[in-house]
């Protein structure tokens, strides 16, 4: 017989994965077990019957004891200090994201399981600034997309639209979403040359988002869609990754103008904390800008216009 809040089969439903402890507790686990020995300096040792640091090699590396660190563990950190945290995610070879994702975690920590399911809301319609929309407009050389934390795309300009057009005529719900393209549309395959690192790389923006965001509504909905539709996406969530959507370069291939590697920098809107402005580029004079160039006058022969989802 299956546990409460597990179906037939073993697999945990979206909303006991996001209970507060669960979240942590597993979140820790796939941590310690991503770290090698060799990767801090210890012996390989015999006998691991599960791949990663032991609990107790962990627990030396933090400067805690074993119980300690098995309380912690099992998602018991409220109370926690800094100076535990940072011991922690020192010990588990942590980067920036996910040594913030472990203070949302404990920061929001109760104690008694499930109580942030019961605080769950819909989220606030949110409208670009006419300033955003003449910004956006302004901007025709480069691709311009504005988008949240639930990788709904919100507002584009011309060459955003144009870029991301199969994404926007394909989409069932308003905004469109990059999690439901990636997922759900087999053209994303054909879109994304690297499919598998664009596909981790969403869905360790949405554990992100989760973090910031454990009360979104909107969030869970989808989240929940995805589990049930896709069985890479249970895959990939269950890693508990996190990632920062910040700089570096994608590669596409769009239908009208072929292969594209285009930079891209991620810019937050301090007046809007849950959007970010994404601007893609490439050098000038190089392919990748003349194909940019291309898809310009692809998106003008189309008459693409530029887009302004007002949901958020």
């Amino acid at each position: 017989m299956s546990s409460p809040g597990i179906p037939a089969g073993g697999r945990r439903t979206y909303d006991e994965s996001m209970d507060d402890r669960v979240e942590i507790r597993e979140f820790l686990m796939s941590r310690r077990a991503r770290v090698e020995p060799g990767d801090v300096g210890l012996p390989p040792g015999g006998d691991r019957r599960v791949p990663g640091l032991r609990r107790g090699e962990a627990a030396m590396l933090a400067g805690v004891s074993v119980e300690y660190y098995a309380r912690l563990e099992r998602g018991a950190v409220s109370g926690a200090s800094e100076a535990v945290l940072d011991g922690i995610a020192r010990a588990l070879l942590m980067d920036d994201a996910e040594r913030e994702h472990l203070y949302l975690l404990a920061r929001r920590t109760t104690g008694v399981g499930g109580q942030t399911l019961a605080r769950r809301t819909a989220t606030r319609v949110w409208e670009p600034a006419p300033s955003i929309r003449w910004l956006l407009d302004s901007m025709d050389t480069v691709v311009a997309m504005i988008g949240n934390g639930r990788t709904d795309l919100l507002a584009w300009n011309r060459l955003g639209g144009a870029l991301m057009h199969e994404m926007i005529e394909s989409a069932a719900t308003t905004p469109p979403n990059f999690a439901r393209f990636l997922f759900l549309e087999p053209v994303a395959r054909r879109f994304y040359p690297d499919w598998d690192t664009a596909a981790s790389m969403n869905v360790a923006m949405l554990r992100t988002e989760a973090g910031r965001d454990p009360h979104s509504k909107e969030l869970h909905d989808l989240v929940g869609e995805l589990s049930t539709r896709s069985e890479q996406f249970r895959r990939l969530w269950g890693r508990h990754d996190v990632w920062h959507h910040q700089t570096g370069t994608k590669r596409y291939h769009h239908a009208a103008v072929g292969d594209l590697t285009l930079h891209y920098d991620g810019l937050d809107l301090v007046a809007q904390p849950s959007a970010q402005l994404t601007v893609l580029t490439a050098e000038p004079g190089s392919a990748d800008h003349e194909k940019l160039v291309l898809l310009g006058a692809w998106a003008s022969s189309r008459a693409e216009p530029s887009g302004l989802r007002m949901d958020s």
